[in-house]
This record gives C-alpha cells, structure tokens and sequence, in this order.
C-alpha cells in the first residue's frame, strides 16, 4: 500500500470516501477538532501540516455561533448559520495557504436544532450550484435520542438530499454519555451508551443505497475527560457491528466507517483498538480546550506584574507594557497548545506521516 496523496484544500466528493477508504486499510484515523474562532481552526491547519496528514474541522451548534459572535441574534439559528458559514470560508481561503487538505463537518445536530443544519446545506446548495463542489465536505445527525426509526427515517431524507453533491453524512446510533454543547447525557440509562450491531445493519440497509454515510456508534465513551475508571469503553462492539453486517450482507471486511465521539482522555491502546475495528475519526475538543487554555494561564501567572496596566511594571514605573497585553502574544502561544496536543493525536490514531501534499 502506498501513501496517499492528495492536494492542499477542501476534500469532498468521491475523494473524501477515497480517504475514509485509505484510513481503514492503512489503520489510520483522523482527529476532528471544534473549532470556535480562527484560532482554533489555524491551529489545527498547522498541526495537519506538521503532522503530513489530513485533519478535520467541524463547527458545533454553539461553536458556529461562538464563530458568529456570541452577540448576534440566533432565535432562529441565525448566528450558528453564519459562523458555520463564516468558519468554513475562512478555512477554504487558508487551507491551501498552509498546504494542507481539510475535512470539513459540522458536529452533533439534535431533532431540535435541525433548522440550523439545514440552514448549513441550504447555503453548501447554493454554494454548489456557483462551483461545482459543496461548501462543506458533511454534515452530522444526532437523532440519537429519538426512536430508531425516526432517526433512520430523518437522517436517510437528509441523506437523500446532500448525496446530490456527493456529500457524506454522520450519523449517531446509541448515546455518547457527559455533557457537551449544551446537551446533558450525564444521566442517561446505562444500556444506551452501548450501540447494539442489529441497529447499525438497520442504518446500513436504509443508507447505504442512498449515499455515503458514517456511524458515531457508542461504546460506552463519554463526551469530557473524567477519572480514571469511571468510563468503560468497550470497542469490541464497533468489531462486532462489522462481523454482524459483513455475514448478514456478504459484504468485505469492515463494511462500516465508524466515528469515536468523546475520544478526549482515552488511552492510546483504546484508540489503537477501535481503529482497528474501522474507525476512521475521532473528535478531540476537551483536550484541545485545554492545551489552549492552560499555555495561557500560565502566561498570564507568569507576567501578571505586567498586565495591571499598560504602562509601570517590575522594570519601572514608565515602562510600557505593550509586549506583554497585546492578545496576538498570548493566543499564538495557546494556539501552539492546540497544535502540539492535535499532533500527538495523529499520531495516537496512526495517520502521522502516512500521507503526501
């Protein structure tokens, strides 16, 4: 097997499947950060690129509004509409600056959020028609908490509509557990965190003939990071799910792209068993929150004594201080968290070096 090559920019369309199809066989995963602000988003160019791998960025709900600006209106999902928009404009103008290719998704989409995702189509429709290629490279479903009918039943009409640019949809089968963007499973029954294989050949058997999907199956992984011990991943069920499928279809082997959510926090042997087993991303924001933050604090304790004022310091009472309180410091520094922490996880996922651009 040789290594992948792809170009800087955008990957969508038959090359994104290309690529998911690249990972299972190489037995590489990609990470997927959320990204809020450029910071977060060039930082993650910058660890694809020291990481000679593809990386994917996704917006939230509240990320893209964060994107947006926390003070427009989003009634109407106004504002996570625009910032998504927003977010993934400025990625297409900088990934090829960076040489780097790009996955571009949005994250969890509840039943009661739908109009915001389908505002993000309707725009990637319209951006379509003008180029030929969608905004966005896919777009994620969370029906997770609704009858498994109805979630097959919307996510296969949503399917329908973006396979018309050659889009791909994720999909959520089973309750990833925690709290995260605004969504509270911290007290869900036990049973849901555990995605069961006769539910995922549903999902295949409804999707596959409409377009390209991929399945955030649940193992028990929780969204944050929490003591040891208190989760219990069990990857052997994404193995079980593809066994399942590839005897009930006579399919190859892992006819499945799987997704791990909540991958902050889990160990490098837990990661290395569920790709494997054919996952092909793994969402990383917890981590990245911290390896933003914390460079920063510690910024912030060691030059405090300059950052009272903008003129007096240790060094005299007219000394400015300008150095020390202009923000491009101090967020370049946590930017430089966020890339060093995304680096280790290619390289935790097994995609390090194992492309070319």
């Amino acid at each position: 097997m040789g290594t992948m090559k792809l170009p800087p920019g955008v990957v969508t369309g038959n090359a994104l499947k290309e690529l998911f199809a690249y990972c299972k066989e190489a037995g590489a995963a990609l990470p997927s950060v959320n990204a809020i602000g450029s910071n977060s988003a060039n930082a993650a160019m910058a660890a694809a690129k020291e990481a000679k791998a593809p990386i994917i960025i996704q917006f939230s709900h509240t990320g893209a509004q964060f994107y947006g600006g926390k003070s427009l209106d989003n009634s109407a999902q106004q504002a996570s509409i625009a910032g998504a928009v927003a977010g993934a404009l400025h990625v297409r103008t900088l990934a090829k600056a960076y040489g780097v290719p790009v996955v571009l998704h949005t994250d969890h989409c509840a039943k009661k959020i739908l109009p915001w995702v389908e505002g993000v189509i309707a725009a990637g429709e319209e951006y379509f028609a003008r180029n030929g290629e969608p905004l966005f490279s896919s777009h994620m479903l969370d029906l997770s908490e609704q009858p498994l009918a109805e979630n097959i039943e919307i996510s296969a009409r949503t399917l329908a509509r973006i396979a018309k640019m050659n889009m791909t949809l994720e999909i959520e089968l089973g309750i990833t557990g925690g709290e995260e963007d605004g969504v509270d499973n911290s007290g869900v029954e036990h049973d849901k965190l555990y995605t069961h294989p006769e539910d995922v050949l549903k999902a295949y058997d409804a999707l596959g003939p409409l377009g390209s999907f991929t399945v955030a199956a649940a193992f028990g992984n929780t969204h944050g990071v929490y003591a040891a011990g208190n989760v219990k991943l069990k990857p052997t069920i994404l193995r079980d799910s593809q066994k399942f499928i590839q005897e009930q279809r006579k399919t190859g082997p892992k006819p499945v792209n799987f997704v791990f959510h909540g991958g902050s926090g889990s160990s490098q042997e837990e990661i290395r068993e569920a790709v494997s087993y054919g996952v092909v991303k793994m969402n990383i924001d917890t981590d990245t929150q911290w390896a933003f933050t914390h460079p920063i604090k510690q910024f912030m304790d060691d030059k405090g004594a300059y950052l009272h004022s903008q003129i007096g310091n240790p060094e005299g009472p007219e000394k400015p201080n300008k150095k020390y309180i202009d923000p491009r410091g101090w967020l370049n520094i946590g930017e430089k968290g966020i890339t060093a922490r995304l680096v280790e996880a290619f390289k935790d996922l097994g995609a390090f070096g194992k492309f070319a651009f």
